[in-house]
C-alpha cells in the first residue's frame, strides 16, 4: 500500500472522527412536579413524535435502551416521547444520589449510536390527548397535547413562512387562522375575527390530536427556531452583555417567562439603553398583539424592573 494512499486514508478518518465529535448528542436533567420521576432531555428528537411507555422489562422488547435502563435496580417505569426519556424510580434510592449516572449513561448510548426504539417490531404507544387552553389574548388558544412535539419554540404568520413545518402548513388552510406558535408541548393559534372560538375549537383540537397520533411530522430538521439558539450560544451571548442586561434577563427568566408561557406566549429580552434607561422585549405567541400587552408591559414589567433595579430603568 502506498504512503500517499494510507495518508489520505488516516485524514480522512480523522476528519469523519471529527464530524461525529461536533454531532454529539448532549443530555441534561430535568426536574419535574413529581420526585419520583426525572426527564433526560436531549438536544435532539430520539423517537420521531412517537410516544412509547414501559412497566418492566419485557414490556421493553421493543426498546434496548429503556430494556438497559430497567437493569438498574431502581428504574420502575421509562416513558419515552419526542426528545426526552423520563424515569420513574422506586423509593431505594434518590435522584441525586444516581442521575448523573443515568445521565451519562444514556448520553453514551444514543452517541454509540444504540437503537432507542425498534418500531418495526409491536410497539405501545401511548395515546394522545389534546386539550384547549383560553389565554388572556381573546384571539388566541393554547391546544395543549400529553407529549412533547417539538424540541424548540417556532412561529409562523403565513403559509409561507410555513414552508419548514407541515403541521403549521396543514393550520393555516383553515381559512380562520392567521398565526402559529409551538413550543413544548402545546400549539398557540391566533384566529381572524371572521370566527367564534366556540365554533372552531371542538374542530381545530380534533385536527391536532389526529395529526400527532398519525405520527405526522411537526417540524423539518431546517426549521429555524425564532429568536432562539442553543444554551451555549445564550450563555456566550450573555457573557457580553453588560449587568444591567443580564440583571433584567435574569428578573424575565425567573419571574416573568414561567407567566407568561403558561398564557402559550413567550417574552425576549432585545436590548438595554443606559443613555435613556429604556429596556425593549419581544412578545410572540399568545403574548404578540394581544390587547392586554401594552397593559401588561406598562404596569407589570415596567413597574417590576423599576422596583427590582431602582433607577436603572425608566421605561419599557
Amino acid at each position: 500500500m502506498n504512503s500517499k494512499y494510507m495518508y489520505n486514508s488516516t485524514f480522512l478518518l480523522l476528519f469523519l472522527q471529527k464530524i461525529d465529535i461536533m454531532r454529539k448528542i448532549s443530555v441534561s436533567i430535568q426536574e419535574t412536579s413529581n420526585p419520583t420521576i426525572i426527564k433526560f432531555e436531549a438536544d435532539s428528537f430520539l423517537t420521531q413524535y412517537q410516544s412509547f411507555e414501559y412497566n418492566n422489562i419485557d414490556e421493553a422488547k421493543n426498546s434496548p435502551l429503556a430494556q438497559q435502563l430497567f437493569y438498574l435496580p431502581f428504574v420502575k417505569k421509562v416513558y419515552l416521547s419526542g426528545n426526552f426519556i423520563a424515569i420513574e424510580r422506586f423509593d431505594i434510592v434518590t435522584w441525586k444520589d444516581v442521575e448523573e449516572e443515568v445521565r451519562t449513561q444514556i448520553e453514551n448510548y444514543i452517541n454509540e449510536g444504540g437503537t432507542i426504539v425498534n418500531t418495526e417490531s409491536g410497539t405501545k404507544k401511548v395515546p394522545v390527548t389534546v386539550y384547549a387552553e383560553s389565554t388572556p389574548n381573546p384571539s388566541v388558544i393554547k391546544f395543549v397535547a400529553n407529549k412533547n412535539l417539538v424540541p424548540g419554540m417556532f412561529e409562523f404568520t403565513s403559509i409561507d413562512e410555513a414552508t419548514s413545518s407541515p403541521f403549521a402548513q396543514q393550520l393555516f388552510h383553515f381559512p380562520f387562522v392567521k398565526s402559529v406558535f409551538i413550543d413544548k408541548n402545546y400549539v398557540s393559534i391566533t384566529k381572524y375575527d371572521v370566527a367564534d372560538w366556540n365554533d372552531i375549537t371542538m374542530e381545530l383540537r380534533e385536527f391536532i390530536r389526529t395529526y400527532i397520533e398519525n405520527d405526522q411530522p411537526m417540524i423539518l430538521a431546517d426549521a429555524p427556531e425564532v429568536k432562539q439558539t442553543t444554551e451555549k450560544a445564550k450563555e456566550e451571548h450573555f457573557e457580553t452583555l453588560d449587568d444591567t442586561s443580564k440583571e433584567i434577563i435574569n428578573i424575565l427568566e425567573e419571574y416573568v417567562k414561567p407567566a407568561v408561557a403558561s398564557d402559550g406566549g413567550n417574552i425576549q429580552f432585545e436590548s438595554y439603553d443606559k443613555n435613556t434607561k429604556n429596556v425593549k422585549v419581544i412578545l410572540q405567541g399568545a403574548c404578540s398583539g394581544c390587547p392586554s400587552s401594552t397593559f401588561t408591559l406598562k404596569n407589570g414589567i415596567e413597574n417590576m424592573l423599576k422596583e427590582m433595579l431602582k433607577d436603572k430603568v425608566e421605561t419599557v
